[in-house]
C-alpha cells in the first residue's frame, strides 16, 4: 500500500472516530490497576421484564451486559462469580443538554432593506437554530467495585446525543450501545496473566 493511500485511510478513520458523537468521561485507572484484577461478576442480576413494559432499559440491559462481557473478555478478564475480584454495575439514564443558540439564529436584521452581505442567508439561520436548544442524551455509567473492600475502583460515563428521540429501531440501539461500551472501556487496562 502506498504511503498516500495509507495516510488517506488513517485520516478517514480519525475523522469517523471524531464524528461518532460519543463523549467519554473515564476516571483515572490507577486504583483499578493496583488491584491486579482478573475475575469479575455482575453486581446485579439481569432485568426480567415480567410486566411487558416498553421502558428502553429492558431492551438495553441484555445488549449492554453482552457488550461489556465481550470487551472485558477481549482485555483478558474472566466472568466468574465464584472467583470475582471486582463487580460491574451500571446506571442508564436519559438526560438533557442545553445547546448554544448563536446570534445567527435570528433572521431579523438591524439593517433595513436588502443589502448584499449584510443579511444572513436562511440556511445559516436554520443551522444555528438546529444546533441550539435542548438536546436529549443517553447516558451509561459503568462502575467497577472491589468485591472484598466494597468500594469503587473505576468508573466511566458515556454520553451520546440522541438524534432520533422516538426511534425504536432495535438494531440501531444495539449498534449504539456496543460502540459506546467499546469507547467507554478503551482506557481500562488489560488483565495481567
Amino acid at each position: 500500500m502506498s504511503l498516500l493511500k495509507f495516510l488517506t485511510v488513517v485520516m478517514l478513520a480519525i475523522t469517523v472516530a471524531a464524528c461518532s458523537g460519543v463523549e467519554i468521561r473515564p476516571d483515572d485507572t490507577e486504583a483499578f490497576k493496583a488491584g491486579n484484577y482478573r475475575y469479575y461478576k455482575w453486581r446485579s442480576e439481569p432485568l426480567n421484564n415480567k410486566t411487558g413494559s416498553n421502558d428502553p432499559l429492558y431492551r438495553i440491559d441484555p445488549v449492554l451486559r453482552k457488550a461489556v462481557n465481550r470487551e472485558l473478555a477481549a482485555k483478558g478478564y474472566v466472568l466468574n462469580s465464584q472467583k470475582a475480584e471486582f463487580s460491574v454495575d451500571y446506571v442508564y439514564a436519559t438526560g438533557l443538554r442545553m445547546g448554544e443558540t448563536t446570534s445567527e439564529a435570528s433572521n431579523i436584521s438591524a439593517y433595513p432593506g436588502v443589502i448584499p452581505n449584510r443579511n444572513m442567508d436562511q440556511a445559516s439561520v436554520d443551522n444555528a437554530i438546529a444546533l441550539g436548544g435542548v438536546k436529549e442524551t443517553s447516558n451509561i455509567g459503568l462502575q467497577f467495585n472491589d468485591v472484598e473492600r466494597r468500594e469503587q475502583v473505576w468508573r466511566v460515563i458515556v454520553t451520546k446525543i440522541i438524534e432520533k428521540v422516538n426511534n425504536t429501531d432495535t438494531e440501531a440501539m444495539k449498534s449504539t450501545v456496543r460502540s459506546a461500551v467499546k469507547h467507554g472501556l478503551r482506557p481500562l487496562p488489560a488483565a495481567d496473566g
